[in-house]
């Protein structure tokens, strides 16, 4: 991997391209939420959709792997660091339109903005129904993508529409045109996401604010937000809870290298300063197996790996 801000050719193939901040050996540890992982052989950062549907031909035309890092959350990057080009989507590339009538909204915004931003502009509008994804960290196109949520619902149950960017440029596709399951969507190969519509509806903003308000305090007594992190590790197993069956594996605490499982909430592993990716994934690794072991469940995370991992 090159060295922070030392131009290599391909950063010079893709700075010739124009509308993209170009920047070669870009650490990525700072860009994610759980601090750890390598650099960027080039991070590209563009700035208008023009320039993204021209990035995404010069990676198909050359063969390029292609990487998408949203907010960074429920994001590991390996330590030998991310091959080709990694794109992050400015929370401001697209303009927010909101379609309010007298009993519902549409409101789109860009992937790249956090998800606390559609939840500004829900209340601004006076509307209601994605409650359950105040809180939850990253970007409206991460939660497009492992279709977020809480307990209490999923992203896919108020997005009507979601726009993706190809090397062939860029179109739209209904909710419907999307399968998606608990923490997963499968989107077309190749397709970025740039934009998200969301089908939302006029209600109580007040009894809406105290529903938020409640699950943020549960979730700052209940969760370590105060230390880098991912979120949840796996996903809830059918009918049950990964964290009781870490907590019953007895890792509650359990440290490798630097990488902790939380002694807050089991199915979060925390940085305690200076964790590498490789002790963070040798213990996600290693609670798979205890939990395997002592309960028989073969638990799925559900941490996006990006990167070469050594």
């Amino acid at each position: 991997m090159v060295e922070a801000g030392v131009k290599t050719a391909l950063a010079a193939r893709v700075e010739s391209l124009g509308g993209s901040d170009v920047k070669a050996g870009e650490p990525l540890a700072p860009l994610t939420s759980v601090r750890a992982g390598g650099a960027a052989e080039v991070l590209v950062r563009p700035r208008s959709p023009d320039a993204l549907v021209a990035l995404l031909k010069l990676a198909r035309e050359e063969g390029l792997p292609v990487s998408v890092l949203g907010g960074g959350a429920n994001t590991l990057v390996g330590d030998g660091g991310v091959p080709g080009l990694t794109l992050k989507l400015p929370g401001d590339l697209f303009p927010e339109v909101a379609d309010v009538g007298a009993e519902e909204g549409r409101l789109t915004l860009g992937a790249g903005a956090a998800i606390v931003r559609l939840i500004n502009v829900m209340r601004a509008h006076a509307l209601v129904g994605a409650e359950f994804l105040a809180g939850i960290p990253g970007t409206l196109g991460g939660a497009v993508s492992m279709n977020a949520g809480t307990k209490n619902g999923e992203a896919f149950r108020v997005i009507e529409a979601v726009e993706l960017a190809t090397a062939d440029g860029v179109g739209w596709l209904t909710k419907a045109e999307i399968p998606h399951a608990y923490r997963h969507s499968e989107l077309p190969p190749g397709g970025v996401i740039t934009r998200v519509r969301f089908a939302l509806r006029k209600g109580d903003v007040v009894a809406s604010k105290a529903v938020m308000d409640a699950d943020l305090g549960y979730r700052k007594r209940t969760q370590p937000l105060s230390q880098p992190n991912f979120g949840s590790v796996f996903t809830n197993p059918p009918g049950d809870h990964a964290g009781r069956l870490i907590e019953l594996a007895g890792l509650k605490g359990y440290s490798l290298g630097r990488a902790q499982v939380s002694p807050l909430h089991a199915n979060w592993i925390v940085n305690l300063g200076g964790a590498t990716a490789r002790d963070v994934l040798g213990l996600v690794t290693f609670m798979q197996v205890r939990v395997l072991e002592q309960s028989g469940v073969d638990m799925k995370p559900e941490v996006k790996r990006l990167g070469d991992f050594l």
